[in-house]
């Protein structure tokens, strides 16, 4: 049998070992009565082979290169194929072959040895096996072997090939292979589509697709699908009506996944009036809004400031007996909270229980920027009593910022200790809420230690990092190492953002050191950082206050320039200053210019003009001691969250 099959007689050194495993894997086979050795089968003689067998006979082989001969023998045979199960297993058998022989042409040597006879199909085997293993590496070593026997590549493996550029992000070679393809066929195409969605390459995607149209190569339906989500997820409304019109000329069906994702790139847009025509037509054609689409409608009413038809939506859902899954209830709890509907928000949590959902991670983070949000912390324990949650990495830091704003730093220290005894690996965000918590527990210098040992390791050179150990600095009163902290990180080229220099700026001037700040604003926009309002109007106060009417006056030119409003509590320090300088002209025209240029509100500007053209009443001038803004406290708050806060 052997030497019929394999062709044993040309091998002359066959080892006894191989030959044994052989008989013992025949031996499992249905076959008529096995002949003597020497005898031939008769040419009415044949094995019977179902894929039961072929799986049971390789998965019981003690060895691994007769159990891939058996597999492309069988392969070979007419009529018959492979079913997934026995091509999953002979994967395993492959992987361990390539671990053991380390080339794939000393297994197509060992292969030889035991009487297997290489031929085209053989490698094309090989490597189908590599590529639905996912051994991208050894795909295209086989190829290279498929060459080197002198085989020429048919469409099918110049296929798989390109597939594997295209999930190892080698676009550029891929689409050459695609090109270079002398008969690409549907499934290149296909291939070559599905992989530019799956990466967002949206212009090579228009590419492919104008190819494979001219080619007369039409999408199925499902590919279609790709393509629209792909369009629509990338905001191309344009490029995606194009497609649906080309579905519904080539009479593709608009099933309802269809719809749902045409409704939801309008709501991402905004366009709440054309995602509710859809549904009109949606719902006209015969299909009815499931979950899934009332959850992007309901999104994108409430992101629309639109809440009463947001809870249309919700009510027409329930009354045709479709309620809230999971998704749906973080979404309105995330919505509502964000519109300060805080008690509404804790009803969408509520829900949960009654429609006996269990809670995610996503659910536990929007819950706990409710409670922060409403200010309510201690119903959080309540809350999330009784619902087992197994929190991750984001969640776990969205505790951490609460502990933190919760005003219980030190509860945020021990939970950071839990975490890491725990096995999560912190990133930015964690160590944001660890400087946060050892700031305001008033252990500062540990926060400093700490500090220190991620900027040696490199983790610390982010700016939520940095700004969050500013902050505690300048509210501890440590000005000084506060600046010198800031010079350091600018002079290493540290990752500094608006944030950080705004909060910096803010510590130097409660520190009285005016030069330093103007100074460390001058650099803030050389490094290409355009200072926001906040930081403008932070700067142009600190001068007002110092009575440096030449500062004023530069600061206001810039505002003019970079067309940024003066805010109310710099427009009280000026009126201030014009009253001490004896009404500056050259203030007061600045300020008439910055009226015509839109960056001091006219309705300020008159008031402003018919205090300063009436008799002076000392007993209406504002005081340094009456107006005294406190640097410290605009909007460190809000800086504060927006370092430590959970992406």
């Amino acid at each position: 049998m052997l030497s019929i099959l394999f062709s044993i007689r040309r091998i002359p050194s066959l080892r006894i070992l191989k030959i044994q495993s052989f008989r013992t894997l025949f031996s499992q086979i249905q076959h008529f009565p096995d002949p003597k050795p020497s005898v031939k089968f008769p040419q009415h003689s044949r094995i019977i082979l179902t894929p039961t067998i072929v799986h049971t006979t390789i998965s019981s082989c003690r060895s691994d290169i007769l159990a891939f001969s058996f597999f492309l023998w069988c392969a070979k045979q007419p009529n018959y194929f492979h079913d997934k199960a026995t091509f999953t297993h002979v994967v395993s058998i492959v992987s361990r072959l390539t671990l053991n022989f380390g080339t794939v042409k000393r297994i197509i040597k060992e292969l030889e040895e035991v009487g297997c006879v290489i031929n085209p199909q053989t490698l094309l085997f090989l490597l189908r096996i590599y590529w639905f293993g996912g051994m991208y590496d050894r795909v295209f070593e086989a190829f290279e072997e498929m060459l080197m026997y002198g085989y020429t590549p048919n469409t099918f493996s110049r296929n798989i090939v390109m597939d594997v550029l295209f999930k190892i992000e080698r676009v550029e070679v891929a689409l050459r292979v695609l090109k270079e393809n002398q008969v690409p066929n549907f499934l290149s195409y296909s291939i070559a589509v599905c992989n530019l969605c799956k990466l967002n390459d949206l212009v090579n995607l228009q590419d492919v697709l104008t190819t494979m149209l001219r080619k007369s190569y039409y999408p199925n339906e499902e590919t279609f699908f790709v393509i629209l989500n792909c369009y629509c997820k990338g905001g191309c409304i344009a490029e995606a009506k194009q497609v649906l019109a080309l579905m519904i000329v080539l009479g593709v069906t608009i099933c309802q996944r269809v719809w749902s994702i045409l409704i939801d790139v309008h709501c991402k847009a905004g366009n709440m009036d054309a995602a509710s025509d859809l549904l009109k037509k949606m719902v006209e054609s015969g299909y009815s809004p499931n979950v899934v689409t009332c959850t992007s409608l309901i999104k994108g009413f409430f992101e629309s400031r639109m809440p009463n038809k947001a809870f249309g939506i919700l009510d027409a859902m329930e009354s045709k007996g479709c309620f809230p899954d999971l998704v749906l209830c973080n979404v309105l709890i995330d919505c509502l909270s964000k519109m300060g509907r805080y008690e509404d928000a804790i009803n969408a949590y509520f829900l949960l229980r009654e429609q006996r959902l269990v809670p995610d991670s996503y659910t536990l983070c929007s819950l706990i920027t409710t409670v922060c949000l409403s200010k309510q912390f201690t119903e959080l324990p309540l809350l999330i009593t009784g619902f087992k949650i197994q929190p991750d990495l984001v969640a776990c830091n969205s505790f951490l910022s609460y502990f933190c704003k919760a005003g219980y730093p030190a509860g945020a220290v021990e939970f950071y200790n839990d975490m890491i005894d725990r096995g999560f690996i912190a990133d930015k965000y964690t160590f944001a809420g660890l400087l946060t918590g050892l700031c305001r527990s008033g252990r500062i210098e540990e926060a400093v230690k700490v500090h220190r040992g991620l900027v040696r390791s490199h983790v610390g050179l982010d700016s939520h990092i940095i700004t969050v150990i500013i902050n505690g600095l300048i509210k501890s009163g440590k000005f000084h190492k506060a600046i010198s902290l800031i010079k350091k990180a600018a002079s290493e080229k540290s990752q500094l953002d608006d944030v950080s220099y705004t909060i910096a700026i803010r510590g130097l001037l409660t520190g009285g050191e005016f030069g330093e700040a103007y100074a460390l604003f001058r650099q803030m926009k050389e490094v290409g950082l355009a200072p926001s309002k906040q930081t403008y109007n932070l700067i142009l106060s600190g001068f007002c206050k110092r009575s440096d009417v030449s500062m004023v006056e530069e600061i206001l030119l810039e505002m003019v320039d970079a067309s940024v409003e003066v805010d109310h509590f710099s427009l009280r320090f000026m009126k201030n200053l014009l009253y001490r300088s004896r009404r500056s002209a050259s203030l007061f025209t600045l300020l008439t210019d910055g009226s015509t240029s839109g960056i001091l509100p006219r309705e300020a500007y008159a008031e402003l003009f018919n205090e300063l053209v009436q008799p002076v009443n000392t007993r209406n001038v504002h005081t340094d001691r009456s107006t005294n803004i406190d640097f410290s406290i605009s909007s460190s708050d809000e800086i504060q969250e927006l370092a430590v806060s959970v992406g």
